[in-house]
């Protein structure tokens, strides 16, 4: 079983901010496996799935971007995922915006989504796909920005983005290694 996450936050008016192309993309995993968002458990939307035989979670956490890990934790509790079969997507100030880059471990960064994922379930070592944001031509204070709706120009970049993201998912959620996802999808 496979639990994969974007994060975001669930209000309206945060649909097109850049904090929520975790969300975003979690959508493009769900089209892509056959999945809809039909159900509410453990703090988190939740969309079901099943390859080859196998089921697969796409949650979206309802608790706020800061508050993340509560989601994530109940959600590993209840289905008994381990950490290797966990994959979160989140987006990343440290990336320049529209690039897409898979890791199987490491920190939060500067990431308070991540921060609450590891903080709440005591492990680091799962995958994630971040999705760059960093606009070099705007220069507001990373809170303001992260919080800020994409510029129209910018959407087709960002949709672009999600979508590969959402395809190296769902290249985990077949079981391929998340080592081979990484050389597949980091590579351009």
């Amino acid at each position: 079983m496979y639990l994969i996450v974007g994060l975001g936050n669930p209000d309206k008016k945060y649909e097109k901010t850049f904090h929520n192309m975790g969300f975003i993309a979690a959508g493009d995993v769900a089209e892509i496996l056959g999945a809809k968002f039909k159900k509410k458990e453990c703090e988190a939307s939740v969309a079901e799935a099943f390859v080859g035989g196998e089921k697969v979670i796409i949650a979206r956490p309802l608790t706020y971007m800061n508050n993340s890990g509560r989601a994530v934790k109940q959600l590993m509790s209840k289905y008994k995922i381990t950490p290797e079969n966990l994959l979160v997507i989140y987006d990343d100030y440290d990336l320049p915006k529209g690039k897409v880059r898979i890791r199987a471990q490491g920190s939060a960064g500067t990431h308070n989504g991540m921060r609450s994922i590891i903080g709440e379930t005591g492990v680091k070592d799962f995958a994630r796909i971040r999705v760059g944001i960093r606009d070099e031509a705007l220069n507001i204070p990373i809170i303001d920005y992260v919080l800020s709706e994409i510029r129209k120009e910018d959407y087709t970049l960002f949709a672009e983005a999600c979508h590969k993201a959402g395809e190296a998912a769902a290249e985990f959620a077949r079981g391929v290694r998340i080592d081979l996802v990484m050389g597949k999808y980091n590579a351009n």
